[in-house]
């Protein structure tokens, strides 16, 4: 395939778990907004490449960045490698995550800590960087929570607070940078079963929701389009899933 010639007036679009499912599919619609595309992972190496593959398919840019967001040297290392990339960095999407499966009785506070890294305090250290980044020309910053934030699910109580506390961080970063960023999230209901799911399971949480399916990634990439365009919104935090919140 042919190597497309990097532009610097493209601005770029830095999507944190890009290689696959949900971070995938934003990285492709913001792709489709005329973005070139960071696209983090952390182990997914087959997987990224071709996701980068398809966003140049498509003519845009797309570089594939490695690092292990629960090191906070390896976060800083990222954000060195953007600054070296032909693209001014304008949108962080944070959607790197874990969702261990655990009861609150027995979680350990290694796998508590592990979480937390990745689902909490990775967000921080990335808003931090890619706003000093940003610099005055601004930009926006949209998080990846969870609907179930909101609720008490009792076989994922790390996963559960920190989308808790992703949605608290949304509306913290969203006072303290405006007005030069922008800080909003999206918050997916049921998108994909975890893996190893029972079927028999996925489909008893759908029927129960009012619109009776489960959503799309790209209807949750839409939502993230439209915070990126919409310059009037900060702190807010878009649900999308079906009325489960509603339940």
């Amino acid at each position: 395939m042919e190597t497309l010639e990097p532009s610097s007036s493209e601005p770029l679009a830095l999507i944190t778990g890009a290689a696959h499912r949900l971070g995938k599919a934003i990285a492709l619609a913001i792709a489709g907004q005329g973005y070139a595309i960071g696209l983090h992972y952390h182990r997914s190496d087959r997987e990224a490449q071709r996701t980068a593959a398809e966003i140049r398919a498509k003519g845009v840019a797309a570089y594939p960045l490695q690092a292990d967001l629960t090191d906070p040297e390896q976060a800083a290392a990222l954000f060195e490698a953007v600054s070296a990339l032909p693209h001014p960095l304008h949108v962080l999407v944070n959607s790197a995550a874990m969702m261990p499966h655990t009861r609150i009785g027995d979680i350990t506070p290694a796998e508590w800590d592990a979480a937390l890294a990745l689902n909490l305090r990775a967000p921080l250290l990335c808003a931090q960087h890619a706003a000093r980044q940003m610099g005055e020309l601004g930009g926006v910053i949209v998080n990846v929570t969870d609907t179930g934030s909101r609720k008490a699910w009792a076989g994922f109580p790390a996963y559960v607070v920190s989308k808790a506390g992703l949605e608290s961080l949304t509306r913290l970063l969203a006072r303290s940078l405006a007005p030069r960023v922008r800080v909003n999230a999206v918050a997916p209901g049921l998108i994909l079963p975890e893996e190893g799911m029972d079927p028999r399971e996925w489909q008893r949480l759908i029927d129960r929701l009012p619109l009776k399916r489960s959503g799309r990634p790209e209807e949750v990439a839409q939502a993230v389009v439209f915070l990126i365009q919409n310059e009037y919104i900060t702190g807010h935090t878009l649900v999308i899933d079906g009325g489960y919140q509603l339940l």
